[in-house]
């Protein structure tokens, strides 16, 4: 039992765990939580969407329909493995399931067979929709699979949870079937085996092959910049701040180390939801590895 990440904590857990992430429209305000409970969270639920296309499907995420208004899940995941951020708090996607279930989902054991929908499983769940059209045909890419497995270990890994807090949705209702066409027990497996491996170094795993330098700048350390050093490091992660809209720069960004680069860094810091001392503008790893600086060193 867990306080729901923010929305800047979600999309770092999300990096740090090496996924290609896209934020759609203003998916951070964006949340039915006027509507009902968000929390305390207790586990991760996987569906599938009944669609084709990328585009269309994250729209209709987002919006919702008549009758289900959206957000209809927190990320949508496409084929490619692109993590597609539609919601940013109580989503409309688990719906009313098994309470039996989600004491187990607490427990961090095996569930029952969902008999009964007496508890709201939006104000309890994070919720992934997995392009697809759910008909037991329609493939799952290798990729696709993975960036599940990584965003439900992510969040996992985010609050300390075990792989059988990650659950379909049809594990939670008799009423749906989703996700139809991989299982479950494999996927918490999977889920499993990333969880026993200490969490990727760097970001950018879509973009690096193993054996290859990778594409991100690995966390110089919070000494480096306690140096004030002067670094092209410190030129592209002033650059990254700038194009993410924190810049605090009336010239620049430039190698130096200034008061202009803390007073931007603090700005991408709060955007990711830390408050007090852990946004005074020295970066620390979590933040730099949801930054994604290029790699210059």
């Amino acid at each position: 039992m867990a306080v729901p990440l923010t929305p800047g904590r979600l999309l770092a857990a999300l990096r740090d765990e090496d996924l290609h992430t896209t934020e759609h429209r203003d998916w951070r305000r964006h949340h039915r939580n006027h509507k009902g409970a968000w929390g305390p969270v207790n586990g991760v639920m996987i569906h599938h969407t009944v669609t084709r296309g990328t585009a269309a499907t994250v729209d209709l995420c987002y919006d919702g329909y008549a009758g289900l208004p959206g957000p209809l899940c927190h990320g949508v995941i496409d084929k490619a493995g692109t993590v597609h951020l539609v919601g940013g708090g109580r989503a409309n996607h688990a719906g009313l399931g098994d309470g039996r279930v989600l004491r187990s989902v607490i427990a961090e054991t095996a569930a029952p067979r969902p008999q009964r929908d007496d508890t709201d499983g939006n104000a309890r769940f994070y919720g992934f929709e997995a392009v697809n059209l759910g008909d037991g045909k329609d493939p799952w890419p290798e990729e696709q699979l993975e960036a599940i497995a990584r965003a439900a270990a992510a969040l996992c890994r985010a609050h300390g949870w075990n792989e059988r807090s990650v659950i379909a949705h049809k594990e939670w209702t008799r009423t749906k079937i989703d996700p139809r066409g991989f299982s479950m027990d494999r996927m918490r497996s999977r889920i499993a085996r990333l969880l026993a491996a200490a969490p990727p170094a760097t970001g950018g795993g879509a973009d690096r092959a193993p054996g290859t330098t990778p594409v991100h700048q690995p966390f110089p350390g919070a000494r480096w910049f306690r140096a004030r050093p002067r670094s092209p490091i410190v030129t592209a992660m002033g650059r990254r701040l700038v194009a993410e809209g924190c810049s605090q720069y009336a010239v620049g960004p430039g190698p130096q180390w200034t008061d202009a680069d803390r007073r931007s860094y603090a700005r991408w810091q709060r955007r990711l939801g830390f408050t007090g001392s852990d946004a005074d503008g020295w970066p620390g790893r979590t933040s730099w590895r949801a930054l994604r600086v290029p790699r210059v060193s």
